[in-house]
């Protein structure tokens, strides 16, 4: 699927400048939000959770993607094929990071146990809502080219510097998965098949308010993270030494 040519190359500028204005918001604005980036002393707790949270989203999603391939095999025999086979490529992504952590010492059955943030139950729940009442998998598949292109702009700088502090075996998974992302030029290949539902002024305008929505999302999800780590350990050092 790598190394097609760009459908509506204008359109995608438009959206990417807006997923980089996000990428600066979400820096400004979230707590908590540049540690990855930039902390010479990882917060373990907020980077273990934020992994078993991003093992549990990809397994969510396994399902979404079922069903936005069931619409396309009713109404785009080509989109269904490429989206089955981007989904063939993200499938068992979960276990790469999982691997990594496992190497931290924490077990699948405690990944698996874990209850999602209520940001995840959200967001998949949006897809959801979105194809019932809308009539197409717009936002699952504009949740996807959200996750790629920021994915592509963010993690190869916070794995970098995740591996100066965790080591590199630790971040092997994540890297791997980032790596084969950019490889096979997923962002270009799910633009293409997202402008596949794409036709009218209104469409742009429901992709673009799908990607508002998406980012309030992930920002309530970064913000769960945070109240469920570091949050509470700050509170409760405030108790400790009061």
């Amino acid at each position: 699927m790598s190394d097609t040519e760009i459908i509506r190359p204008e359109l995608r500028k438009q959206v990417d400048d807006r997923l980089n204005n996000y990428i600066k918001k979400f820096y400004n604005e979230v707590p908590y939000a540049t540690h990855f980036l930039k902390a010479s002393d990882v917060d373990m707790p907020y980077y273990k959770r934020h992994t078993i949270e991003t093992i549990l989203r990809i397994r969510r999603k396994r399902t979404i993607d079922a069903h936005a391939i069931h619409y396309f095999t009713l109404h785009n025999p080509v989109a269904a094929k490429e989206w089955a086979e981007y989904t063939d490529d993200e499938m068992l992504h979960d276990k790469l990071f999982l691997a990594d952590l496992e190497r931290l010492g924490v077990t699948s059955d405690e990944v698996y146990s874990t209850d999602p943030f209520l940001a995840t139950k959200l967001l998949n729940g949006y897809f959801l809502y979105c194809q019932e009442f809308e009539g197409t998998p717009l936002a699952a598949i504009a949740s996807s080219y959200f996750l790629e292109y920021t994915t592509r702009k963010t993690q190869p700088d916070w794995l970098d510097n995740l591996e100066s502090t965790l080591g590199k075996d630790e971040v092997r998974g994540a890297r791997t998965h980032v790596n084969y992302d950019i490889d096979e030029d997923h962002t270009g290949d799910v633009w293409n098949t997202l402008m596949s539902m794409v036709e009218s002024d209104a469409d742009v305008e429901r992709l673009l308010k799908h990607f508002d929505h998406l980012y309030k999302l992930f920002t309530m999800y970064f913000t769960e993270a945070y109240e469920a780590t570091r949050a509470s350990e700050a509170a409760l050092a405030g108790t400790t030494a009061a």
